[in-house]
């Protein structure tokens, strides 16, 4: 396979003359000459073989380690026809002299690699498909032999070249494969020991985080068990899976005796996902797993986790017990995406209710104003969101900090002094109801780490990804590099600073070391291991010191100068898309109403709260950056898009669970002033108050009855006091709301009929009133004048 991290479209390839030799002999040889007559360009397309490094030994060279480096792997023929004279050699480019160059190395042309090695064959013939082991062993250094030639200690680049003659072409370089080599001394004699007059002071990061696996849009319940998407989580905590590795990991190299002055354990501070823990804490009550996550309400399986899940946790709580432990943004939340939302529950949930999280599950007390976001990186208004009256420290890369001097933290945000408290005018008593709520006045600080140390440790594991935080230069397509050679670059990268004291000086960079994972790492059991082994050995070497997370919280930085931040344009194509972020400003909202109007009552053990938290933590998880910058970037947009559209339809289900029951038919009044009967039903299992909106014609007035109960899962009827001052058929439309106007349910029109006679009625009781008068009023009239009444005549007395 042609090289794919050399910028130019087409490789140029050496023309070689293959020795036949059964063993492997090195020489330090000149650097490679320009192109000749027999030199052939191989584009990338089409691809011949495939280089693959499966082990490298040592893979931290010490003074008492084996003086011989020794590469194992495997050339395969992916193309579409024989390859002859495959042969393989080592080579080495000089030691990097800088951080930038623990990325950069890795894709210098390779003609930079100027100490090499002679050709070992490792096949004569290589079909279609076929694939051949090899092994290439070469001595560190040698006065008398040939070797790498590696005399101090330092990061040193090597690389394992391919060549091959494809049929119908010349013999051409196909492949390679490039790795660190960290080099702690040499060994021989005389050894070649480090200098560890100045010792870096480490701190590092241990996360246990996975992306978010609760099913989406469902409520909160005290006799439901919970739904998970898949049982993926099951396996990972499990034996042998990647979260029962990283934990164990970090137990066996903190024990007793292997951290026998506990140096690795002060320097660790274990930094754990809140939603991680809020699903595996319900995993052991019992679980299910949905069949279909497109239906978090259909049907589902019982889970296989619980007793896995019972038993990670409690070695969780553990090991949380005896070391540093943080929390990370609730499900690794996109802080940007959840500052533009701007809704202050939504904060909360994803930045605040974190560490309380982390405490109630684990039984620790955790950091507290620390943030790690999950993106390394932080924009303006997110730095002003973080903000609160007591100094806040985020930890981010030290390239989107923009500092006049290399330094390992620096002011973001200054603090200010609290506003004056405000003066009472005219004698008049100011109550702190009449004031606003003050402004936050605390400083944010950002703690800084090496990108390219960063993006090294994010390339490790099964789903290497690269960090939106990563230089353009330095980006390269991860599928090229084994995972050998993934970890042997993370080491280089923990390993540089601490071995290269002068170039760390003359650059200006502190001597300090933050050793940065992802939150969502997939470094394996091995990998994870001996990370911490490299960390630990610079430590027993004296390389390097622990220096706790804890004692860098609330310092000044070095200088007293407020840095600007800058937010990669890579960090923003990185981020959560503006959809997801307009369906959680459409939603909250809705919630918050919700929440308001249902009922909290001390004898139910369903509170308001606790009904609707998961679909709060919904929209956070549907802003998670987990998955968003690797190979699973699709699955995870997906993933975020089910979640957003079910938080919907369930506050949908929600809102027209509680309304107005249609009577149905005509609704007849015996009176003018008879009440209105209907009916309300609640099926929400809280219970909730609501008000009845009318929109009734101008011949019929009701009166406000006001907030109203529903019982959980039940109804109740109204009494409406309504005045009808027609008799004809009138149309009354009713409706359900929250006491801010929320609607719930549909619309109900109901048709009424009253007896009542209206204004015909009225003049005709007036007419006849006034006649019976007026003939009273003339009867009398004629008798008290001793006058026969005309209305008499004709009439006899008896």
């Amino acid at each position: 396979m042609a090289l794919r991290r050399v910028g130019a479209v087409t490789l140029t390839a050496l023309a070689v003359v293959l020795a036949p030799t059964s063993t492997v002999v090195a020489s330090a040889q000149e650097p490679v000459p320009p192109e000749s007559a027999g030199t052939q360009l191989v584009d990338e397309d089409p691809e011949f073989l495939e280089l693959h490094i499966d082990n490298v030994t040592p893979s931290t060279v010490t003074t008492t380690s084996d003086p011989i480096v020794t590469v194992t792997g495997s050339v395969k023929n992916i193309g579409d026809r024989t390859v002859r004279d495959v042969s393989v050699r080592l080579q080495r480019a000089p030691a990097v002299a800088s951080s930038e160059g623990l990325r950069t190395s890795l894709t210098l042309d390779q003609s930079r690699y100027d100490t090499v090695g002679m050709f070992d064959t490792v096949a004569g013939r290589l079909d279609e498909g076929q694939s051949k082991q090899f092994t290439l062993s070469l001595p560190l250094r040698s006065d008398t032999d040939l070797s790498l030639d590696i005399t101090e200690p330092g990061v040193y680049p090597l690389m394992v070249n391919v060549n091959g003659t494809p049929e119908y072409g010349g013999a051409a370089r196909l492949d390679d494969a490039r790795f660190l080599l960290p080099v702690f001394g040499v060994p021989g004699s005389p050894a070649v020991p480090p200098d560890i007059s100045s010792p870096v002071a480490v701190t590092m990061m241990w996360p246990l985080a996975d992306r978010p696996r609760l099913a989406a849009g469902v409520a909160g319940s005290v006799t439901e068990p919970v739904r998970l998407v898949d049982d993926d989580l099951a396996t990972s905590l499990n034996d042998g899976g990647r979260l029962d590795e990283l934990l164990g990991a970090a137990e066996f190299a903190t024990r007793e005796s292997v951290d026998r002055d506990h140096t690795l354990r002060d320097s660790l501070c274990l930094a754990v996902d809140p939603d991680l823990l809020i699903t595996v804490e319900n995993m052991t009550r019992g679980y299910l797993v949905v069949d279909d996550p497109s239906d978090p309400t259909g049907s589902a399986h019982e889970g296989a986790g619980k007793e896995a899940a019972s038993a990670w946790l409690e070695r969780a709580r553990t090991l949380a017990a005896t070391m540093c432990t943080t929390s990370v943004p609730f499900a690794q939340a996109d802080l940007s995406a959840i500052t533009e939302v701007g809704n202050a529950d939504l904060t909360a949930t994803a930045v605040d209710a974190p560490a309380d999280i982390v405490d109630n599950v684990l039984g620790v007390t955790s950091l507290r104003n620390f943030v790690w976001s999950d993106a390394g990186v932080l924009d303006d208004a997110t730095a002003q969101m973080l903000r609160g009256d007591d100094a806040t420290t985020a930890l981010v890369a030290a390239n989107s900090v923009d500092t006049t001097t290399p330094r390992d933290s620096a002011h973001v945000i200054e603090a200010t002094p609290p506003p004056a408290a405000p003066v009472p005018a005219n004698g008049e008593t100011t109550t702190p109801a009449a004031t606003e709520t003050p402004a936050a006045t605390g400083s944010v600080d950002a703690l800084l780490f090496d990108p390219s140390v960063g993006t090294a440790l994010a390339a490790m594991g099964t789903t290497p990804q690269t960090p939106s935080y990563t230089p353009q230069r330095a980006r390269y397509d991860l599928s090229d590099d084994s995972q050998t050679a993934r970890l042997q670059d993370a080491l280089g990268a923990v390993s540089w600073s601490a071995l290269e004291p002068e170039a760390a000086r003359a650059a200006g960079v502190p001597r300090s070391l933050m050793v940065v994972p992802p939150q969502l790492w997939t470094a394996g059991a091995d990998d994870a291991k001996t990370l911490l082994s490299t960390v630990s050995s610079l430590m027993r070497s004296g390389l390097a010191t622990p220096r706790p997370l804890p004692a860098l919280l609330g310092r000044q930085p070095g200088s007293p100068e407020v840095a600007s931040l800058d937010y990669p344009d890579q960090a923003a194509e990185d981020s959560v898309p503006a959809h997801i972020r307009d369906a959680a400003a459409t939603q909250m909202p809705r919630i918050e109403a919700l929440n308001a109007a249902l009922v909290d009552d001390p004898q139910a053990p369903l509170t308001p709260e606790r009904f609707t938290a998961p679909l709060r933590e919904d929209l956070v998880r549907s802003m998670s950056l987990a998955h968003r910058r690797d190979d699973e970037r699709r699955s995870a947009e997906e993933a975020s898009d089910t979640r957003a559209d079910e938080v919907a339809e369930t506050m949908d289900d929600m809102f027209g669970a509680v309304t107005v029951v249609s009577p149905g038919g005509v609704y007849t009044l015996a009176s003018e002033q008879s009440p209105l009967l209907l009916v309300a039903r609640n099926d929400l299992p809280v219970g909730i108050t609501v008000r009845l909106q009318v929109d009734a014609p101008s011949g019929m007035t009701i009166t406000d009855i006001g907030p109203t109960t529903l019982p959980p899962r039940g109804s109740r009827t109204l009494t409406v006091p309504t005045e009808a001052n027609d008799s004809r058929k009138l149309v009354v439309n009713f409706s359900l709301t929250t006491a801010d106007g929320q609607q719930l349910g549909e619309p109900t029109s109901v048709t009424v009929r009253s007896n009542a006679y209206g204004q015909a009625l009225a003049i005709l009781t007036a007419c006849a009133g006034a006649l019976l008068l007026f003939l009273a009023g003339r009867r009398l009239w004629h008798r008290f004048r001793g006058q026969p009444d005309p209305a008499d005549e004709g009439y006899e007395r008896s």
